[in-house]
């Protein structure tokens, strides 16, 4: 500035005088004549010789270039044409890249580079990348989406371990349940992989935070949420939302957390639902009651699902269930008084209350207080016959019944529960015709959980000798609705599939399935020869 400053004033002797005027008086001068050529130059050069990628009209041709990127049919052909022809690049920019991003200008070919850790690794900026790199990339994400759509083949979830497969040893060299049947040709990684870290796609929760993971990592993550002891099958469902609000319940780090009050209340559910079979096997022994004694935990699964319901807003439950396990859900679900319970243990006369059918087919209604949610519950458990599956419609109907005059149009407030035997659920047409009332706009309830006891044999028919389907529950695939396999063995996972299936329901409205794989202790009923009446497989866990 000081030597523009010192340059004028020698140009202008007059100092104080206009320039202008100055030079106009100084026409013939070599001054003059050189600073008017100096400034035809200057002319030329930015009005003429100036190219229109720069100067003034960049930002006007950079809006251009993002509107022909948005849509080439915005602008105008000519800009269309230019574009087309590759001569134009957006402008440099000095702000570094964000982390893990590299544009794409700057390399050549198709393959990303390599990620290690928590930054790049690989070939330098305009060198070719190794395609294998995509290659792995591309098989870690196809590893992760067949543990979602097959990781339930080879979960955890038979108590009795008849159809478990055994275990494999991976890569590295931890044994793991995931086979070929679950993995495919995807698994082409050794154990010098094992610590190589890995971008996670979107459609996955393992990470948590985390955006990269190592390839060990990522392999128990998925272990852990789809072959431990809860079978997921969810992959069918056409809404991308509900699929990955089901993958962040089951795969997120730490999702089956309970607290040490939680577990305590577990125990004692199942402990009143044990010690309530055993009282009735021993102060009636002649009787027949269809207990629950190898599926124990549908009491405390039951309770969890009206827990997490109530806490949600419903206030009325309307359950339908055949006879097995009845009884012990009169009296530790409902509450139903034991003294009426126990009477119809004895002869009743024609005239009683209650004899005109036996007593695991009646049913219930009653109003209580849930001391966990401490809010008011209606829960009724309707009347059913010896057809096991009879009572699903009228259940629907009730519920409906009971919406409409309520004016529960979003089925909040008023919800159905249907209890299922694993045969009668596969093997009855009233389930799949009830199934396709779900989302009928005139006959919908808005979402009902549909429970499973799967205790693995119909009657005395072995379920590989009774349906072709590979589940008993495959039947609800029709209606998208998810279903949930769980080990009855193992409590925890039991109220973690409770509780996603409240919440799906009160979330989307739409039906969901639990099924609860057990195995049935005693014979069809109390009196039946356990060797006539089961499997061989089940023969052994009775005394005789």
């Amino acid at each position: 500035m000081h030597r523009a400053r010192t340059a004028f004033n020698i140009l202008t002797p007059a100092g104080q005088q206009n320039f202008g005027s100055w030079l106009v008086r100084q026409q013939n001068s070599k001054i003059a004549n050189d600073f008017v050529a100096a400034s035809a130059v200057k002319t030329y050069n930015s009005a003429a010789a100036e190219p229109f990628l720069n100067g003034s009209s960049s930002a006007y041709v950079e809006e251009m270039y993002n509107a022909w990127l948005r849509d080439p049919n915005s602008v105008h052909a000519s800009w269309d044409a230019y574009f087309r022809n590759n001569s134009y690049s957006s402008p440099p920019t000095l702000a570094p890249p964000p982390k893990h991003h590299i544009p794409a200008s700057q390399y050549t070919g198709s393959s990303l580079p390599a990620v290690s850790g928590g930054g790049f690794s690989g070939p330098a900026l305009g060198s070719q990348v190794n395609e294998k790199l995509i290659d792995d990339h591309l098989a870690v994400q196809a590893i992760i989406r067949s543990y979602q759509s097959r990781g339930h083949l080879m979960a955890d979830i038979d108590p009795l371990k008849i159809l478990n497969s055994e275990t494999q040893i991976g890569p590295d060299g931890i044994p793991r349940r995931a086979n070929e049947k679950v993995t495919r040709n995807y698994m082409q990684f050794g154990e010098h992989d094992m610590d190589r870290s890995f971008k996670l796609p979107s459609t996955t929760f393992i990470g948590g935070k985390e955006k990269y993971l190592p390839l060990r990592e990522i392999l128990s993550r998925l272990e852990n949420a789809y072959c431990n002891k809860i079978g997921v099958e969810f992959m069918f469902i056409n809404s991308l939302e509900q699929c990955n609000w089901i993958r962040e319940k089951f795969e997120s780090p730490n999702a089956i957390n309970f607290s040490h009050d939680e577990k305590r209340l577990i125990m004692a559910r199942l402990t009143r639902a044990t010690g309530f079979e055993a009282f009735l096997s021993k102060k009636f022994s002649s009787e027949k009651r269809f207990g629950l004694e190898g599926c124990e935990i549908m009491i405390p699964a039951m309770k969890e699902v009206i827990d997490t319901s109530t806490r949600l807003g419903v206030e009325s439950i309307i359950m339908g269930m055949p006879h097995r396990g009845r009884l012990n859900v009169l009296a530790n679900v409902c509450r139903k008084p034991l003294h009426q319970m126990f009477t119809q243990f004895a002869g009743l006369e024609a005239a009683d209350d209650g004899s005109g059918d036996v007593k695991y087919h009646l049913g219930t209604y009653i109003e209580r207080l849930n001391r966990v949610t401490n809010k008011n519950i209606r829960l009724a458990v309707v009347a059913n016959p010896s057809h096991l599956e009879a009572c699903d419609p009228v259940v629907q109907g009730k519920t409906r019944a009971e919406q409409f005059y309520r004016g529960d149009g979003e089925g909040r407030k008023v919800m159905s529960i249907l209890l299922h035997g694993d045969a009668a659920f596969a093997g009855q047409g009233v389930v799949f015709e009830t199934m396709h009332l779900s989302d009928l706009p005139d006959y919908t309830t808005h979402g009902t959980i549909h429970l499973v006891v799967n205790n693995q044999i119909g009657f005395t028919t072995d379920p590989r000798h009774s349906r072709s389907s590979a589940y008993c529950t495959d039947v609800a695939r029709v209606v998208n609705a998810p279903i949930f396999h769980v080990n009855s063995d193992d409590p925890e996972a039991v109220m973690h599939v409770c509780r996603v299936a409240a919440e799906w329901r009160a979330t989307f409205h739409k039906d969901v399935v639990i099924d609860i794989v057990c195995y049935r202790r005693n014979g069809h009923n109390e009196l039946d020869e356990p060797g006539l009446s089961a499997t061989p497989f089940q023969t052994p866990l009775t005394p005789f």
